[in-house]
Order: C-alpha cells, then sequence, then structure tokens
C-alpha cells in the first residue's frame, strides 16, 4: 500500500474481529488477481476522518491489505478532517496527481466513505478524463439530518466539541490540511448538498427521490452502497462503542439510517445495496474492525466491489 502522508486516524480502542476475505475470491483458486483493476483504487476518508491515528488505528481497518493480497493497487489519502468537499476535493485532486505520476496509470477508481463521497465527486467534476469511477460508502450524497439539526442550532454542546475533535484528530494522524468544520457542516447539510448536487450533479438523485442516478456519466462509473442499523436499535455489536453514539444520532432521523446518514441520502449512480447490518463506521471497517460476525464483512464488500470494478475493465 502507497500512503502520500504520514499516517491519520480517529483514536478509539476496541477488539479485533480480523481480516474478512471474500468468499469469492478465495474460490478462485488463490490467483490473487481477483481485486487486480485496471486503474489504482484510492480511498477517500469521510468528516473527521484519517489514514492512522499513531499507527493503531486505522480508518481503513484491513480492508486495503485485503484488496492488495487480491491483486489492488491501493492508495490512502488524506484530507482534511473537516472542510467543504470541494476544498477537500483540491487536496484530493493533487493527491490523484502524484499518484498517476507514480503509477503510470491513466485514471484512478475513487471510493469515498461518508464526506469522502461529494469529495470524491467533486474531484471527478473538476479532472474527469482522470477518474474512472467514483463508488459512495454511506455518502452523505443528499444531505445528513443530524448536520440539519446542529444548523438548527439543536445540538449546541455536540457542535462546540466538533472543532476541538478535528484538530486533535489531525494533530495525532499528522495531517497538516487546514479545518473549517464550520463549512463542512454546512455542505453536509440538506440545503448545502442541494447546492452541491446542482453544481456537480452527475451520478445523484433528486431531492425528493429515494431511487438511482445515472450509472455512467462522461465516461465516469458511479456506483454506492450504505448499512442500516436501526433496524436493530444500532446494535452491530455488543462491545461496539459506536452504537451507542449512533443509538442517540439515528433516534434523531424519521426514516431508515445507519446512525448518521439516511438510507435514500446515500445514494448515488448504481445502488449496490443500502441495507447491509452495518453502522455508520462499520461500513470502513472501523473501530478495529468490530462488526457484527453474523452480518457481511465491510472487507469483502471492499474485496468484491473491486472485483466489479476488474469485470467492468475499471
Amino acid at each position: 500500500m502507497k500512503l502520500l502522508k504520514p499516517t491519520t486516524l480517529l483514536a478509539t480502542t476496541a477488539l479485533t474481529l480480523g481480516l474478512g476475505v471474500s468468499t469469492a475470491a478465495l474460490a478462485s483458486g488463490g490467483a490473487h488477481d481477483y481485486a487486480e483493476t485496471e486503474y489504482p483504487i484510492v480511498l477517500v476518508h469521510g468528516f473527521m476522518g484519517f489514514d492512522s491515528i499513531l499507527g493503531v488505528v486505522d480508518y481503513w481497518y484491513g480492508i486495503p491489505e485485503a484488496l492488495e493480497k487480491e491483486g489492488a493497487d491501493v492508495h490512502v489519502v488524506v484530507v482534511s478532517a473537516a472542510n467543504s468537499p470541494e476544498e477537500r476535493g483540491e487536496q484530493l485532486i493533487v493527491q490523484i496527481e502524484d499518484i498517476l505520476a507514480e503509477t503510470g496509470a491513466e485514471k484512478v477508481n475513487l471510493i469515498g466513505h461518508s464526506h469522502g463521497s461529494p469529495t470524491s465527486r467533486y474531484a471527478a467534476a473538476i479532472i474527469p478524463s482522470k477518474v474512472a469511477s467514483v463508488t459512495g460508502v454511506a455518502g452523505v450524497n443528499n444531505g445528513v439530518e443530524f448536520a440539519d439539526a446542529i444548523s438548527a442550532g439543536d445540538q449546541k454542546v455536540i457542535a462546540s466539541v466538533l472543532p476541538f475533535l478535528a484538530n486533535l484528530i489531525s494533530f495525532l494522524g499528522g495531517n497538516e490540511n487546514p479545518n473549517d468544520v464550520t463549512a463542512s457542516l454546512s455542505s453536509m447539510s440538506t440545503e448545502g448538498m442541494n447546492a452541491f448536487n446542482a453544481a456537480y450533479p452527475d451520478g445523484s438523485i433528486s431531492p425528493d427521490s429515494c431511487g438511482e442516478g445515472d450509472y455512467t456519466v462522461n465516461g465516469i462509473n458511479y456506483y454506492s452502497w450504505s448499512g442500516r442499523s436501526d433496524q436493530t436499535a444500532h446494535q452491530t455489536d455488543l462491545i461496539d462503542p459506536s452504537d451507542l453514539l449512533f443509538a442517540y444520532t439515528g433516534s434523531l432521523y424519521p426514516r431508515p439510517n445507519d446512525g448518521l446518514v439516511a438510507t435514500c441520502t446515500s445514494h448515488l449512480g448504481q445502488v449496490l445495496r443500502d441495507d447491509y447490518f452495518l453502522n455508520h463506521l462499520d461500513s470502513s471497517n472501523g473501530l478495529l474492525g468490530m462488526t457484527n460476525d453474523l452480518t457481511t464483512d465491510p472487507v469483502e464488500i471492499f474485496v468484491n466491489h473491486a472485483n466489479r470494478l476488474k469485470e467492468a475493465g475499471l
């Protein structure tokens, strides 16, 4: 795995479940080319994100390693922990250019978690000839109701803590990109994302829709998937502390959600699935891989998606 910057990540404590392995990849006879895409895969973190904190907690826990084991060329980028998708997108573009120069590839496959989805979409809109696909994972593509609540002044305590948390995460991860929590939260509100989608509509759905967007625009394939933890009171793992947080934030939503993003608002392009038994952090295998043993392993979802990109010639 090639890292463009020093480690960067959200510090938490937990136990590990270990690395998931695609059953389809195992059935391939160990050729280790199951995830060998035509273009490099670039992982783009979300709000309050990072690569790794203190070399201990990884945002994409086990995912780059599993993809590389199956033949993928994976790059983990680092953008502002909290800022607008446009600002984060400009930072991403610089790193995409570096990846292309380093690898000799013509394009990249962008996979963005949470706020990393609109960040990736912005980069694709600005440099479309250098992006083969954009995949949103639990993406904030159509507004976050919790961000709406903060904008309305209903979550003043949490809002007051977020700037400190963003700077702490950046410090611990060695991330020197600037933070602007106000711009970040504003961009994730329903009003903010409606404006973003009007400016960068590729793959997006209409505000009142719960359907799919265009699968391919300007030669770029768009995909999305997300989880849904509200169906079990947000308890995806008995010892996962993030379930407690998402039990609270998810309770503010009048519709199915993963604790932070409503199911319908995650939709982008081809919706692969929107009801995995995963909370918002589970979707990136965060918190040291603490997900429910009885549900689909998020690592396996990423590996299988890489194979999907491979079969699409991407």
